[in-house]
């Protein structure tokens, strides 16, 4: 089925492929081993799909929830805004890094065989397709449908008069004042526009015989992008009242507030023509660590260029002067091909204020996080209580159905007020602005405790936010490492050293997602506390790592990047396929944000071809081709999305009847397995893995969110057969998270 085909009934949602041929790809004869008759050219770049029209795949499917009319209309307004801020990031990191390779003169082929300029101009013609169809989707489907339900976006002449006067005295007392026009004139450089910044092209002149000059005007960030019209002429519509719903409301575009009030900003000349349009720099700024003179100033040095960097993408609104497109391809260095001409809006970040409007009825049923049933009751308050719950038993959590702040905050919270903790020891990579975490652990220091904090100051886009708490931390003495060089710290762990009696014992979390407590809302992710003494000390060895001098090379249970940890799962893997070739029960199910590494691929094509059974959950990125007869016919490519976003890496491992359990903070691409350092710990109690078991059958099971790869890369997803129930994952597990409080409510 098309994209432009109506939604309903039994039929399938289809998602573009890779772009590559769609003849089957052809495995060969190997005469010499009958044991395994057929065998691939696994070197064949027919066989990898590439990374980055995969993700670009991936964004595809975030577009198709906003086109779902089986979404409330505020879920698909979300969704326009989500993929707008997916494919910002996606050109500042990888565009960018095409173009930084073609700059560079760098030949060498992506596992798929193809050259970095080969791949860019593959990128620009499906990112374009992407881009145009969500205007479309907005402007067709979600813009009407808002004006049914009582939000109108209207233009600005669509207004009566008196409403124009009001809108032009607001912009004049509440804009205008904010606005500062840069004019480029041989006195003036051309203005530096900021990356991702939202801005009018304005050409005036003093007359018919005098020269049109360019002046950039930016819309200010910290103004309504969206003006509720009749606000501004003194009726507070939109707002839900004690005798009834909220009644009809409109909003203009503030961009065309500005437009249509210019001649204030430009007073005394003509104004010949505005335009908006909006830049797309390059992020990829990377600095030499081995010859930095320090990490700080490194950082702080990429934070300076990263603002002055290449522009990757010139967006420009439909309809915009050829004139004033190629003044501005041409002073930002762009080639045609990075210039995208756009219905307006431009940036669909800006629907967001409509979710200030009270329409329940328009939104999701709002989900609270559940209490742990192992938490239920413990607090702070009561430290050893925490502990020895821990103690005598290890606890599995699941965010976001359990909540953040009740489990992880509640853990160091604990572990800050109980005079038994000697140290706490944690890594940070990405942290809420205001962390509450980071504020317990100055808390813990202002105790007494010896508190040591790995902040990865290298997370890209939270360098500023991480290099105000590196500073915030050391004032307050607490011990900080800053990263390692040439490796990223990606772990999830925290670690706990209490004294009880006459021992001291390691209380330990692993996790896969990051020590944040929004994103805990947000992102699906699960976390391990244990007193397990060997992951305890594993956690030591690796704390000492971050902040001393020393090359550990052994773990009693952590798998660790990038010390074993591709090693340790390239062998079970290969256990697996050895299982299989002496028939006993072989299978793998992995779930991960991404399967990009070749090595990966083709250990995971081997075992295939031995006979194992694979059962792949790949949020975004899998090079991966499934359902390849000979070769992949027994791998399944599955990718849900839907209102959690899906970050929890698990790992099972069939091994025989006696299987292995992980969960962890990496995934299967070679930035993970090789350059950065990850921490993924065994599962082993019965009771969690049967919850492991739940999570990736709900997601194997969903027939409501769930997309499923065909060996070229495309995508279908699963709807619900006649008489057959609907079943979402993430609601599945919503209400097993309810049913669980409610139980431990009633003990």
């Amino acid at each position: 089925m098309s994209d432009d085909e109506p939604r309903g009934g039994d039929s399938q949602g289809r998602q573009a492929g890779q772009g590559q041929a769609t003849a089957p790809v052809r495995v060969r004869d190997r005469d010499d081993d009958e044991s395994n008759p057929v065998d691939a050219d696994l070197a064949d770049p027919a066989l990898y799909l590439n990374r980055e029209l995969s993700e670009l795949a991936f964004h595809e499917r975030v577009l198709h929830e906003a086109r779902d009319d089986r979404n409330p209309l505020f879920e698909r307004v979300k969704f326009l805004s989500i993929l707008t801020s997916n494919l910002d990031e996606f050109f500042m990191k990888r565009v960018g890094g095409l173009k930084q390779q073609m700059a560079a003169g760098v030949s060498e082929l992506s596992p798929d065989g193809r050259t970095p300029s080969q791949q860019w101009s593959l990128v620009l013609d499906r990112a374009r397709d992407l881009l145009d169809r969500q205007s479309a989707c907005f402007h067709d489907l979600v813009r009407p449908a808002l004006t049914d339900a009582g939000i109108d976006i209207v233009g600005y002449d669509d207004l009566a008069p008196d409403e124009r006067a009001a809108l032009r005295d607001y912009f004049e007392a509440s804009v205008l004042p904010t606005l500062t026009p840069l004019t480029f004139e041989p006195a003036h450089p051309f203005p530096f526009i900021s990356n991702l910044s939202l801005s009018l092209a304005v050409r005036t002149t003093e007359g018919p015989e005098e020269p049109t000059k360019f002046s950039r005007v930016k819309v200010p960030g910290n103004r309504p992008r969206l003006v509720n019209v009749d606000e501004r002429v003194g009726d507070a519509g939109g707002r839900a009242d004690d005798d009834g719903p909220a009644g009809p409301v409109r909003f203009v575009p503030l961009v065309a507030v500005i437009e249509r009030n210019i001649d204030l900003l430009f007073p005394n000349v003509e104004v010949v023509d505005t335009s908006a349009f909006r830049v797309t720099r390059n992020a990829e700024v990377r600095r030499n660590e081995e010859v930095a003179e320090g990490l700080i100033a490194t950082i702080e040095d990429v934070l300076r260029q990263r603002r002055f960097a290449t522009v990757v993408r010139l967006e420009v609104q439909s309809g915009a002067p050829e004139a004033v497109r190629d003044l501005l391809a041409e002073q930002l260095g762009v080639d045609d091909r990075e210039v995208f001409e756009r219905d307006l809006p431009l940036d669909y970040g800006a629907l967001a204020s409509l979710f200030d409007l009270d329409r329940p009825e328009l939104e999701v049923a709002p989900w609270t996080p559940q209490p742990h049933p192992r938490f239920a009751g413990r607090s702070a308050d009561d430290p050893d209580s925490v502990f020895t719950e821990i103690a005598r038993k290890d606890v599995l959590v699941h965010h976001p159905y359990h909540s953040f702040t009740g489990t992880v905050g509640t853990f160091l919270a604990a572990a800050a007020a109980d005079p038994d903790v000697l140290a706490i020891k944690a890594t940070i990579y990405r942290t809420a602005p205001d962390s509450e975490v980071i504020e317990t652990l100055i808390e813990a220091a202002k105790n007494g405790k010896q508190v040591a904090v790995m902040v990865e100051l290298k997370a890209r886009f939270d360098e500023e936010n991480n290099l105000r708490w590196v500073r915030r931390l050391e004032e307050e003495g607490i011990h900080v490492a800053y990263g390692t060089i040439g490796l990223k710290t990606h772990t999830k762990t925290a670690l706990v050293v209490r004294e009880e009696g006459d021992e001291v014992r390691l209380y330990s979390h692993v996790a896969t997602g990051n020590y944040h407590s929004q994103t805990a809302k947000l992102y699906t992710d699960l976390g391990l506390f244990t007193a397990d003494p060997d992951i305890g000390h594993d956690l030591v060895r690796l704390f000492n790592f971050f902040t001393g001098h020393s090359r550990q090379e052994t773990y009693r249970k952590l798998l660790v990047a990038p010390t074993n940890l591709r090693e340790e799962m390239t062998r079970l893997v290969r256990r697996e396929a050895d299982h299989a070739r002496a028939g006993r029960d072989a299978r793998i199910v992995a779930k991960m944000n991404a399967l990009e590494d070749p090595a990966m691929v083709r250990e995971l094509y081997e075992a295939s071809m031995a006979g194992v059974d694979i059962d792949l959950v790949v949020r975004g990125i899998c090079r991966l081709r499934p359902g390849i007869e000979g070769l992949s016919e027994h791998v399944s490519v599955s990718s849900v999305v839907g209102r959690f976003l899906e970050h929890s890496r698990i790992f099972y491992f069939e091994n025989g009847g006696e299987p292995d359990y992980y969960v962890g903070s990496a995934d299967w691409m070679t930035r993970n397995l090789d350059r950065r350092v990850e921490a993924v710990a065994p599962v082993e109690d019965p009771e969690h893995r049967a919850e492991l078991d739940a999570v990736l059958d709900a997601l194997l099971s969903d027939n409501r969110r769930r997309w499923v790869m065909d060996s070229d890369g495309r995508y279908e997803q699963r709807r619900p057969g006649d008489g057959e129930r609907v079943r979402e994952a993430h609601r599945e597990l919503m209400d097993r998270a309810l049913g669980a409080a409610y139980r431990a409510g009633d003990d």
